[in-house]
């Protein structure tokens, strides 16, 4: 059997984000899941090799991507590669989807499940930090599942913050850029966080009402939020995390000196039917081969052959 090789475009196709959302959910109730730790490989010159494998009862995937941060601004993507998708019973190869759209699409619909389910105010405006392909992903993800259609964009290239504004408008969305995220986050219930993670970005104490799912920290070197922000969360909101591997690699908690292992995990949430608690709620997300094993899921669904 050929598989079927699926271009970005495609591979977006494939995933529609109710779609996602739910096998996400049915994921994380799956006990046949098994996704072993990913392995990081140093490349030289500053990126690194991704290797992220996982499997349930019918299928199984293996993410291999590259991540380059010298490729920012020189018009090649900082993240390439493929997820490739088997059959468990038989070995053969089903689909091979377009690695980075994947990223994007999965880690959107992850933060939106778990808006979803915490969120004290859904309503918007939404804070997007950072204007690359994660911010337009979130947009996107946060429009059609929560119906938001008014944002505030953040982003150290101005360029890209109104790219993403143009973006928003041709959807027909109300958006502007802002230049200041610590001062937008007073009038924005909903945020997210989707920089590169070399510095802080996201520094005031949210409103009471407020929701922030930060996702681009994955190691313990990276940070976007500040040590205050993450310690005032912790004692004055509630903590969630996407997974329990968050207890070596969420950046932001770790540095903030917090025991990343006593926060709930979205995996929790849906299996205990946790409800939004009350006050102003972060959601730190690290990434996980089993949101690529819930995408590969969506696309064998969405194609038909489940």
């Amino acid at each position: 059997m050929t598989p079927t090789l699926l271009n970005p475009a495609q591979t977006a196709a494939r995933l529609p984000y109710p779609l996602l959302v739910s096998e996400l959910a049915l994921l994380l109730k799956d006990i046949d899941v098994q996704a072993p730790p990913r392995v990081v490989q140093p490349l030289p010159g500053g990126g690194s090799l991704f290797v992220m494998p996982a499997l349930d009862g019918r299928t199984a995937i293996t993410k291999l991507i590259t991540l380059t941060p010298a490729n920012a601004g020189t018009g090649r993507p900082t993240i390439q590669g493929d997820v490739v998708v088997f059959d468990v019973a038989t070995g053969q190869r089903r689909l091979m989807l377009d690695g980075p759209t994947v990223t994007a699409r999965r880690t959107a619909a992850v933060s939106l499940l778990a808006a979803q389910r915490l969120a004290p105010n859904t309503k918007g405006p939404m804070l997007i930090v950072g204007a690359g392909v994660q911010g337009l992903a979130h947009l996107e993800a946060f429009a059609e599942g929560l119906g938001v259609r008014e944002f505030r964009i953040a982003s150290r290239s101005a360029a890209s913050a109104q790219a993403l504004v143009h973006h928003a408008h041709a959807l027909g969305f109300s958006a502007r850029m802002v230049f200041d995220a610590d001062t937008a986050l007073a009038d924005c219930p909903l945020a997210v966080t989707c920089t590169p993670a070399s510095a802080v970005v996201l520094s005031a104490l949210p409103r009471p009402d407020g929701f922030i799912s930060a996702v681009g920290a994955f190691t313990p070197a990276m940070t976007e939020l500040s040590a205050a922000l993450c310690q005032y969360f912790a004692a004055k909101g509630t903590v969630f995390v996407d997974t329990a591997d968050a207890a070596h690699e969420a950046g932001d908690l770790l540095q903030a000196g917090l025991d990343v292992s006593r926060f709930a995990t979205l995996g929790d949430v849906i299996r205990q039917d946790i409800k939004s608690p009350a006050g102003p709620v972060l959601f730190k997300s690290c990434g996980w081969a089993g949101w690529d094993l819930a995408a590969a899921r969506a696309a064998l669904a969405s194609s038909g052959t489940p």
